[in-house]
């Protein structure tokens, strides 16, 4: 590390920065302190030198008149960084016009994101995981946090990110992600959501339910408009929104009031009414919507689970026109409301975002999450091909087991078998969608998988590959991202 020195007594010139493993977008001055990333060894450290270097926590060196702490990449460091540098801490961005979430479960996508982010003008949520992830992971929520930070640090990314704490259910899960310094909490409330509304007889309706006069006068005799299109209730419909969303609608309340209301925090918060067997209705948005104003929540976002199929990791499966027709409703409510339509299960839906662009009149929230990997993985197939078919094997045997967490229509005998393919085409394997379900919902037992002697079957072999290999994953997804967006700014004019 001595060679180090030579750079440190040029501060704060960026001469030849890259011959000392500096990263060269990472110099930051904070008085007399100068702190930047260098890597060595193929891992990655801060470097603080001048007065307030020992606030970071490492090894100290001194060679004569110099001195500096080689800090490695830890909680500890990553508060501290984020005292000094504003820009490493995540802020709302959901009040902004457009923002995206980008789902990062390794903690090393963020250079790849970045590179997109810089060319548009939409927020990224550069940590975004929910508590499922975090299990399947081994992750947790400051792992996720500061490994965003450190790579805005490092990559000199200073026009301002997100942290989602990502379907959250319940309110120790909201007060942990909100304490840690997240910028946005996504509640998920299926769990209080009921499915079996809809296959209701109308007396089976009738006798679960019974409407107070105040919900009568709300709703019943009145067509409201929402940019000249009508909406209105029925008894029958009015009683089944209530048994479907009722209790999830106390319980956003509950939580609204408990952690947002009155200034608590300054965080945004979105409402995802997604995960359910069956789509929201404009009417039921409509009705979720009004009960939730009424009763004080402001809202920056509601993810209402639209018709068709959003699954995991391919395109729009269902009635475009259908989809088309109900997003203007549904956009327009949001509209009405002041919040953002926001889209889950937002990843490679191609044949959409213009749509989407074009009806929320670029005023959207989109969210991605399984996609990150699945590029992570073609990176494996086309730099390491054996270790792509061992792990590709071992994905076909935990299928059953996997599918169990995720609603996917996978067919496995539609995947070609990996032994009857050149090397260079497994990475075709990823244009196809029986093949990228598998690999897509696999991953944490791919991540976890362990030998005999307890060591990771596949997890360090992955790391250390896309630590080497780690510009091709970042040109994959400044590629694959990046046609996320152009395609969402293809609906609007800016």
């Amino acid at each position: 590390m001595s060679k180090l020195i030579h750079f440190i007594k040029e501060l704060p010139s960026l001469k030849n920065s890259e011959l000392y493993g500096v990263y060269p977008l990472s110099l930051n001055r904070f008085g007399h302190l100068h702190v930047f990333m260098i890597n060595d060894k193929n891992q990655d450290f801060l470097i603080a030198t001048g007065i307030g270097s020992t606030q970071f926590l490492g090894d100290t060196f001194q060679e004569g008149e110099f001195s500096y702490v080689k800090a490695p990449l830890n909680h500890h460091n990553a508060n501290t960084l984020r005292d000094l540098f504003p820009f490493t801490k995540p802020i709302p961005v959901l009040n902004k016009l457009r923002s995206f979430g980008v789902g990062d479960r390794l903690g090393i996508a963020t250079e790849g994101h970045i590179r997109v982010f810089k060319e548009y003008d939409a927020y990224p949520i550069l940590a975004q995981q929910s508590i499922r992830e975090l299990a399947l992971t081994n992750r947790t929520y400051k792992d996720v946090l500061d490994a965003a930070s450190f790579s805005v640090f490092r990559d000199g990314y200073k026009d301002g990110f997100g942290a989602d704490g990502d379907h959250l259910k319940k309110a120790s899960e909201v007060e942990m992600a909100l304490n840690l310094g997240f910028s946005m909490i996504t509640l998920d409330c299926s769990e209080f959501i009921r499915n079996d509304v809809t296959a209701m007889t109308k007396n089976e309706v009738e006798k679960a339910c019974s409407l107070d006069l105040e919900m009568k006068k709300r709703y019943l005799n009145h067509a409201f408009e929402v940019e000249g299109m009508k909406i209105s209730f029925d008894e029958e419909e009015l009683k089944r929104n209530v048994l479907v969303y009722g209790k999830a609608v106390d319980f956003a309340v509950q939580i609204y009031t408990d952690y947002f209301a009155n200034g608590k925090t300054d965080a945004n918060f979105e409402i995802s009414i997604d995960e359910t067997a069956t789509p929201t209705t404009p009417t039921q948005h409509y009705f979720v919507a009004n009960e939730l104003t009424r009763r004080g929540v402001k809202l920056d976002t509601m993810a209402p689970r639209f018709c068709g199929e959003f699954q995991k990791g391919v395109d729009y499966i269902g009635d475009i026109n259908q989809f088309e027709e109900e997003l203007k409703i549904h956009a327009a409510i949001a509209r009405h409301y002041g919040y953002k339509l926001s889209i889950h299960s937002g990843s490679d839906k191609f044949s959409i975002f213009k749509l989407i662009g074009k009806h929320t009149r670029g005023h959207f929230h989109v969210k991605t999450a399984g996609t990150n990997w699945l590029e992570a993985m073609r990176a494996v197939a086309a730099t390491d091909p054996k270790l792509y078919r061992e792990i590709h094997k071992y994905a076909l045997s935990m299928f059953d087991e996997a599918q169990k967490f995720y609603h996917v229509t996978t067919d496995l005998t539609k995947i070609k078998d990996v032994d009857t393919l050149k090397d260079e085409e497994l990475v075709d394997l990823f244009k196809e969608n029986d093949a990228r379900q598998l690999i897509h919902i696999t991953y944490g037992f791919i991540l976890n998988a362990k030998n005999n002697d307890d060591s990771f079957r596949f997890k360090t072999k992955l790391y250390d590959l896309w630590r080497e290999k780690r510009e091709v994953y970042a040109d994959m997804l400044y590629t694959h991202i990046g046609r996320h967006l152009e395609l969402l700014y293809s609906g609007f004019q800016k």
